[in-house]
């Protein structure tokens, strides 16, 4: 039950080894060992800076963690020095995130009723349905 818990508690190894070699000079390898030390090093990272956060949060009575709470807990937490840079990611992430495309609205844009919708779903499937097992009877013969 711990490793279960353990594993759903951490982060994509591919992603962390990704960062890991673009971070690294192309003739300059990273040991197993050392990337998963990196990778739990990110995952407390994680835990201790939205913890702080967290407490934050609470204190000015808020039900949500908003970015300026995760600044104001590495300030608190002696990370003065990622302060800046930390925020200027924010900003382009804002940025960069205004550029994609929202959710698809085209099902509640039809003007149908969820029971309507679920008609028309069950219909098609019923039609394939129908459709599969015709192929299926005539390759059988």
């Amino acid at each position: 039950d711990d490793a279960q818990k353990k594993e759903e508690q951490t982060l994509p190894k591919a992603t962390v080894s990704k960062l890991i070699k673009e971070m690294l000079p192309k003739d300059v390898r990273c040991a197993n060992d050392a990337r998963d030390l990196i990778l739990e090093c990110c995952v407390e990272f994680i835990h201790l800076v939205s913890s702080e956060a967290n407490e934050i949060c609470n204190k000015e009575s808020k039900k949500t963690i908003a970015p300026e709470h995760v600044l104001k807990a590495l300030k608190v937490l002696g990370f003065d020095d990622y302060v800046d840079d930390v925020g200027d990611a924010y900003e382009r992430h804002k940025t960069e995130s205004q550029d994609v495309p929202k959710r698809s609205r085209k099902l509640e844009d039809t003007g149908m009723s969820p029971e309507e919708l679920a008609r028309q779903q069950a219909a098609l499937f019923a039609r394939a349905r129908s459709h599969f097992e015709q192929i299926q009877q005539h390759n059988a013969v």
